[in-house]
């Protein structure tokens, strides 16, 4: 016999533990330790006791795996066993809610089934390490086969087909003088006026989407982290298309000019900027275009007549609005001001008139609304920063002269005519920060609105305020009175204002043809209205709501619900997550400390958990709606967020600042100066940074507009750029940034947490292609055909800074290869 072979038989008591038995035991022990504190912590909030009975049990583990025993695998072999029947009772057989509880046992096992902790066993006790083992190891198989049966399931996924195509839905548009979807151009910023998203080229097809090549690819030269910068610069542009160039706007405000097929520059215009800055966002999303009043059709109903356009000066127009609180109007020839609009400054200030002048208070990060005669702006207006800010107040403006021809002010909504030079508009108004929507055969401009600052608490806010806050406003285009109004939240405490540009589209229901716009949220809602007068199609009801508001604010009774809704199911404990069983019961232990009775919680000093929170189910990327499957394409995303009001004892001391306090003019955000609550807003994450709540927290989906009913849902996206590890598994990610539809029956999206633009089959969701992007994609794509006769897709690529995805300047252009 060998020496070695002789330690291993040696009988048992002979030898002290070894050092691997000593480091193992304390190993499990302090695990044990910490599962059965925290667990206990978790019982006398009202949680589960599996965490407490765990960590007694990796404790008698420990303390028997130290004795030498092999019993102690088999008390690890019972803690397994109970996590595996816990975790299947919680949570089933879903993979990532799975792993996090198990993960971690799973790992140790296999150590303990080692043969170097076997051998340190044997060497004390002969006799009971192969049962034991065999125990352990069977255990660990069935985990193991739980783990694959769940890899291969995907709860809450919706398998379908959307409508096949129906040509008639075209011939419908066109006869009632509505805009006919996109082909060569891209004349607005969702392709129309209408905001459809959704082009009649049909090149690109689900056969053929695998062959896309980049075609061409453009740097901008614009980066984010120059000096002033706020945290949320961002690239988030959709290019227009007109004749055959490209035209962009730059985070930083430089507007330039390509040529559609070969992405060659043409011209560059970087405007001087003229006030300082304190910005909560910069970034462009996109430009306007006027082709000139030769080019327009007649007024399909009665609306202002456009100035004459000056010889010789810009009969086209291409217009921006400014980080300073402009609108600059360009010649798309040579990117030239055109000097003849606004009384010879080729611009509009938006500051005339606006009470509360602070730098960068006020200012445009979204394309105007163009139509025959008219531009009508919106702007942003601080959020949470004091009570004192500039107006949310809508204007329209002559075409041609930049001339105000109405402006309606939430606060005095019934006086339009055009302000005088001597008076303000109302302070702190609810502003319209997104993109709005135009029918000018009805003579409507559709108008999403947030709400009054500050967000989180509306104990004083005006009357105004709260009629037109969270809402759609259909102003009339030749007025700028309310025609109709249809609030998607009532008393707003969770900042979800109106997000995104309302999608327009003529709906077949029954044997009638109804003008429809469908409305995203951030709670998740997709109301489909009759936009002739705000009537719901698909049906809306009143739900109670939660109730205790903060200290001198109420909560309203009820909030309104769609028929068509993505928002996402109550929070449960059960729902908590992490990379491990500890920070997942970390996570419960927060989830039970904060105030949260479903959708429409209220803030509270408690700390309230808002599900789903402000980043939104829908943000400004919205939807792309088809008109001839009358199907929509959305992005639903799911992330919660912690919502704690702080008391204010003055109106100047910073309370939420913290040592990372504002420098110059940067604004003091969410400490609302003039309200008795700062607020402390954050994700609701683990202490290693991950959402709290199980995966998935983005999906891929389409909606049948006409029942209500969602025809088919798939995560989306991986979290390959956002973990410490590149995993590639499709866990479904968040998505900042909106979809394309096409004729073809190809949809494209690029907003993803990782950096991928994909193309999915708009039939069943299908993900049919992916190209890799040098930068975060939180933008939305845009498609035409070019002079060669190909249909380009383009992407712009450059990050997003409070998102953390990776800052670039690239502009990338896809197509079919070339025949």
């Amino acid at each position: 016999m060998t020496r070695s072979s002789a330690q291993f038989t040696q009988p048992a008591g002979v030898s002290s533990a070894s050092p691997l038995l000593v480091v193992t035991a304390v190993v499990l022990g302090l695990a044990g330790l910490v599962l059965a504190a925290a667990g206990a912590w978790l019982i006398a909030l009202g949680g589960s006791w599996y965490y407490l009975v765990a960590g007694l049990g990796l404790i008698a583990s420990a303390w028997l795996l130290k004795r030498g025993g092999g019993i102690g695998l088999l008390v690890y072999a019972a803690v397994v066993l109970l996590t595996l029947v816990w975790s299947l009772w919680e949570v089933g057989f879903d993979w990532w809610p799975l792993a996090a509880r198990g993960d971690v046992f799973f790992v140790l096992g296999l150590f303990l089934l080692s043969p170097w902790v076997a051998r340190a066993l044997a060497r004390r006790d002969a006799t009971g390490i192969g049962p034991t083992r065999a125990v352990l190891g069977g255990v660990l198989a069935a985990f193991l086969v739980a783990a694959v049966v769940s890899w291969t399931r995907e709860p809450g996924r919706i398998e379908g087909i959307a409508p096949l195509p129906d040509a008639s839905s075209n011939a419908t548009s066109n006869a009632a003088a509505h805009p006919p979807p996109p082909t060569d151009e891209w004349t607005a910023y969702g392709g129309t006026g209408f905001g459809q998203r959704y082009s009649a080229l049909d090149q690109i097809t689900p056969a053929n989407v695998g062959q896309l090549e980049e075609a061409w690819h453009f740097r901008t030269g614009d980066v984010r982290g120059q000096p002033g910068d706020p945290e949320e610069t961002t690239f988030e542009v959709t290019p227009l298309k007109i004749g055959e160039r490209l035209f962009l706007c730059t985070p930083h405000q430089s507007v330039v000019a390509l040529d559609a097929t070969t992405g060659a520059q043409l011209w560059r215009y970087t405007p001087e900027i003229k006030r300082p800055l304190a910005l909560q966002h910069l970034t462009c999303r996109g430009l306007s275009y006027h082709a000139g009043s030769a080019a327009q059709p007649p007024a399909p109903s009665p609306a202002p007549s456009p100035s004459p356009a000056p010889a010789g000066d810009c009969s086209a127009k291409l217009f921006m609005p400014t980080a300073d609180g402009r609108v600059l109007a360009l010649n798309p020839e040579n990117g030239k001001p055109c000097m003849a609009f606004g009384n010879g400054t080729g611009q509009i200030d938006l500051w005339k008139n606006m009470p509360n002048v602070n730098p960068g208070s006020y200012y445009s990060t979204s394309p105007v609304v163009v139509t025959r005669s008219l531009l009508i702006v919106g702007g942003t207006v601080l959020d949470n920063v004091s009570t004192k800010e500039a107006s949310g107040v809508i204007r329209a403006f002559d075409v041609n002269t930049g001339a105000l021809v109405w402006n309606w002010d939430s606060g005095n909504p019934d006086d339009t005519a055009p302000i005088a030079p001597d008076r303000t508009y109302s302070a702190n108004s609810p502003n319209s920060w997104s993109i709005s929507s135009v029918d000018e055969a009805l003579g409507l401009v559709y108008v999403p609105t947030g709400n009054q600052p500050p967000d989180q608490w509306g104990g004083k806010r005006t009357e105004g305020a709260e009629r037109y806050s969270s809402s759609v406003v259909a102003l009339d285009l030749a007025s700028g009175r309310v025609r109709w109004n249809f609030q998607t939240v009532h008393h707003d405490l969770w900042d979800y204002d109106v997000p995104s540009q309302p999608s327009l589209i003529d709906l077949r229901v029954g044997s009638e043809t109804i003008p429809a716009l469908v409305q995203p949220t951030k709670q998740g809602e997709l109301f489909v209205l009759d936009r002739r007068n705000g009537q719901p199609i698909v049906p809306v009801t009143e739900r109670p709501a939660p109730q205790g508001a903060a200290a001198g604010d109420r909560t309203a009774p009820t909030q309104p619900v769609s028929g068509l809704s993505f928002d996402p199911p109550a929070l449960t404990p059960a729902d908590m997550w992490g990379g491990t069983v500890f920070d997942q019961l970390a996570c419960r232990i927060a989830f039970h400390r904060l105030r949260y009775e479903g959708r429409y919680t209220p803030p509270s000093t408690q700390g309230s958990l808002i599900y789903p929170g402000n980043f939104g189910v829908f943000n400004w990327g919205g939807l792309a709606v088809d008109p001839q499957r009358q199907i929509a394409f959305a992005t639903p995303t799911s992330l919660a967020f912690v919502s704690k009001l702080v008391p204010r004892a003055d109106d100047t001391t910073p309370y939420v600042q913290g040592k990372n306090r504002p420098n110059d003019s940067l604004p003091a955000l969410n400490e609302n100066f003039g309200a008795p609550f700062a607020v402390k807003l954050s994700a609701f994450t683990s202490v290693f940074g991950l959402p709290c709540q199980a995966p998935p927290w983005g999906h891929v989906a389409a909606a049948d507009l006409r029942t209500g009913q969602v025809v088919w849902k798939h995560k989306n996206g991986t979290v390959r750029d956002s973990s410490p590890l590149p995993l590639p598994f499709a866990m479904g990610v968040p998505n900042l940034g909106g979809p394309v539809m096409t004729a073809g029956g190809v949809a494209f999206l690029s907003g993803t947490l990782d950096q991928f633009v994909r193309g999915y089959d708009v039939g069943n969701g299908k993900e049919l292609w992916r190209s890799r992007l040098p930068a975060g994609g939180q933008a939305t794509p845009m498609t035409y055909r070019g002079s060669d006769g190909r249909q380009y897709v383009v992407v712009a690529a450059g990050g997003h800074g409070s998102l953390g995805t990776r800052t670039g300047d690239h502009v990338i252009a896809y197509a079919l290869p070339k025949p």
